[in-house]
């Protein structure tokens, strides 16, 4: 992260964009699976384009899944419910293309058996989290606006206090820093597919003063430059205007590319699989560490080995911000922290249909409730703290 003077910019898109209407029919299926069966193995790709839904990958489950059910209802209740954009629930052509999970990757993840025994990784891979103390959910400025404006919009759609607008929209958020600190909003980018017959002063004036202004006023100068629907229209728009494909938002679900990513995508994997599970436990104790006054900004990385019940590394990045040395703070965490991928799983209660809430407005800084984003509860600052002290 640069300390300096500069500009940083995030996205993030709505409920009813192509990839995540493709994240949300993935997710809807793991849960739907693990609702009936805890233990299932579930990976799943899904693909959409002008009315038609292709969903293909592997599971493995006792579970007994309507899988065109799950996705036209998916669909509905996203916000799809009319033939007159291309995209319907009733009408989509739905082809399913599943199988069960490879027995060679099965032997490694399943408790029991594989080389190890303990349950290991269902892949290698390198899974980061992130967090700082630049906004109260301890996420980057840029993508918690991001996903608010959205977020925003989908209420008044849904409420139809604005009832020409389609569920497929996107935002993007420039944050000007001094001094490494956000001071102002740069610009602001929201466009959002629409019906024909509205004007696009209609949709700006209402943008701007139904969405834009209650979500980031504070933060607007006589500086900031607003962009609404700037190709000027935007009808042709969801499946119909541009191809969905599942897990192709990675850094809108995670932290807006400030702080690193590992490639891997989360939604449709069961919590075996690390690209998942270890991405949420790196954010979890990123956020705790933060939150527990060790750092202003928090790196994690963690890497893994197929079958391998042990991360093969933690390492610590604090960006010169740590009240400690980082090397001090990775001892802390391995000591609070047990990440192998059966303590992940027991942590955070990974095995509970969690996962279709995830699929939109970013897998972090929202708030936990229940069983929901478990990776985002403050329950270990105490623990640091000792641990960080005594060392």
């Amino acid at each position: 992260m640069k300390r300096g003077n500069y500009l940083f910019t995030s996205e993030s898109v709505g409920v009813g964009h192509p990839d995540k209407i493709c994240d949300a029919i993935s997710d809807s299926i793991l849960d739907a699976c693990l609702e009936q069966d805890s233990e299932s193995r579930v990976a799943i790709e899904t693909l959409v384009t002008t009315n038609s839904v292709t969903i293909a990958g592997e599971v493995t489950t006792k579970a007994k899944i309507n899988f065109e059910e799950i996705a036209r209802q998916t669909i509905k209740e996203i916000g799809y419910t009319s033939d007159k954009i291309n995209f319907d629930y009733k009408t989509a052509d739905i082809d399913i293309k599943i199988h069960s999970q490879s027995p060679d990757i099965s032997q490694g993840v399943t408790e029991g058996q594989g080389f190890f025994k303990e349950q290991g990784a269902g892949d290698q891979g390198i899974m980061f989290g992130f967090a700082t103390n630049e906004t109260a959910d301890y996420m980057p400025l840029a993508i918690d606006l991001a996903h608010k404006i959205v977020k925003k919009a989908k209420e008044l759609r849904e409420s139809k206090e604005i009832d020409y607008i389609y569920p497929d929209c996107k935002s993007q958020i420039t944050i000007n820093y001094e001094n490494g600190k956000p001071k102002e909003i740069d610009s602001i980018v929201f466009s959002t597919h629409h019906t024909e017959e509205v004007s696009l002063e209609k949709i700006r004036e209402d943008a701007i003063k139904k969405i834009i202004n209650p979500i980031c006023g504070k933060l607007i100068s006589d500086k900031t430059k607003i962009y609404v629907n700037p190709t000027g229209r935007f009808v042709v728009g969801g499946p119909n205007g541009d191809t969905g494909v599942t897990g192709r938002k990675i850094i809108v679900d995670s932290y807006g590319g400030y702080g690193r990513h590992g490639g891997g995508a989360f939604s449709g994997k069961d919590p075996s699989k690390v690209d998942r599970s270890a991405a949420y436990a790196a954010r979890w104790v990123a956020k705790n560490i933060v939150a527990a006054g060790l750092a202003e900004k928090c790196e994690i990385q963690l890497s893994y080995a197929i079958g391998y019940s042990k991360p093969l590394n933690i390492t610590v990045e604090t960006f010169e911000t740590g009240k400690f040395p980082d090397e001090i703070i990775e001892e802390t965490i391995k000591r609070v922290f047990d990440l192998s991928p059966s303590g992940i799983i027991k942590a955070l209660n990974l095995k509970k249909p969690i996962y279709r809430k995830t699929s939109s407005f970013g897998h972090f800084g929202q708030k936990p409730e229940g069983d929901f984003f478990s990776w985002e509860r403050l329950n270990k600052i105490e623990e640091i703290r000792q641990v960080a002290f005594g060392l």
